[in-house]
């Protein structure tokens, strides 16, 4: 721990860049990043012509494309299945090739029930004053009003950011990654960048950095550290607890108020080039990253 501490004290002399540079610069200026607006065109005219023309599923698909688009299997080898007797719709036998279904029929291949729903994994860069809830009869205004015609699949938002904490925000309809990237085993890394009422001291910085306790228990940041030397109500924080609402208590606690706060990093994925209010479909290699539990 006196190693931790003196890495703050000697903070602006040997090191060369703080902890939280590369997250600052992969922050979009508003209005300047024509890159970025370039790239999420793109990516939503890619997005537009994979996804159907209607506005939901169709109310009758092919047994054999139910089949494929749940994982199984290519088309072609769902058709062997079918004619195998391996399918079953609503607990009976299908041999048929070309035998149609809808969204609501029970459909299992060798006793297992089948979703026909592809994975999507979304990233929004969320704005303020918007509640994080698939379902809200009195929110004004939730994060699924700006993902709503994103997909057709039924996505929900990877834990969740308060009303007034803007940021990184994955949704998804995987089960399975939602999770790993939730379940503290997996202890997975955020970065946020707190603006507080007053400037941080030193003492305050140390005592954070050493951890705290609170009221349900003890709290560990990664790192933490001043943004800018130059004004330093600017705080970078990493750290990977999921307890609610943990960096304005942690802040509270001393005595500080949390003005604004961001999340600039998640699980590996940064703000680069994603406007605030706009969201993007994450790249192969993002999507292999998450399932391989990289997270940094």
């Amino acid at each position: 721990m006196e190693k931790k501490r003196d890495n703050f004290r000697d903070h602006g002399k040997s090191r060369k860049e703080h902890p939280f540079e590369k997250y600052r610069k992969s922050k979009p200026e508003p209005g300047k990043s024509e890159a970025g607006k370039e790239e999420i065109s793109g990516s939503r005219k890619r997005d537009a012509a994979n996804r159907p023309k209607s506005p939901g599923p169709p109310k009758e698909i092919r047994l054999n494309r139910y089949i494929a688009n749940s994982g199984v299997c290519s088309r072609r080898e769902a058709d062997d299945y079918i004619v195998a007797g391996h399918v079953t719709v609503n607990d009976k036998q299908v041999k048929e090739v070309g035998t149609k279904v809808t969204y609501s029929d029970v459909v299992r291949f060798k006793g297992q029930r089948l979703n026909p729903e592809k994975k999507v994994y979304l990233l929004l860069n969320k704005p303020k004053d918007y509640i994080t809830t698939v379902d809200d009869p009195y929110a004004k205004r939730t994060v699924m009003d700006l993902v709503r015609s994103s997909c057709r699949e039924r996505i929900y938002p990877v834990g969740r950011l308060d009303r007034h904490t803007t940021g990184l925000l994955l949704f998804t309809n995987d089960g399975e990654l939602t999770k790993k990237l939730t379940h503290p085993s997996h202890k997975v890394i955020k970065i946020y960048q707190a603006t507080l009422d007053r400037p941080l001291e030193k003492a305050g910085l140390e005592t954070l950095a050493s951890g705290i306790e609170l009221d349900d228990g003890p709290v560990q940041v990664d790192e933490i550290s001043w943004i800018d030397e130059t004004d330093k109500s600017q705080v970078g924080i990493q750290l990977h607890s999921g307890k609610n609402r943990i960096i304005r208590r942690m802040f509270k606690h001393l005595d500080y108020k949390v003005v604004k706060l961001d999340r600039v990093f998640f699980a590996g994925l940064t703000k680069k080039n994603l406007p605030r209010g706009k969201w993007r479909f994450l790249n192969e290699k993002e999507i292999n990253r998450l399932k391989m539990n990289i997270f940094r």
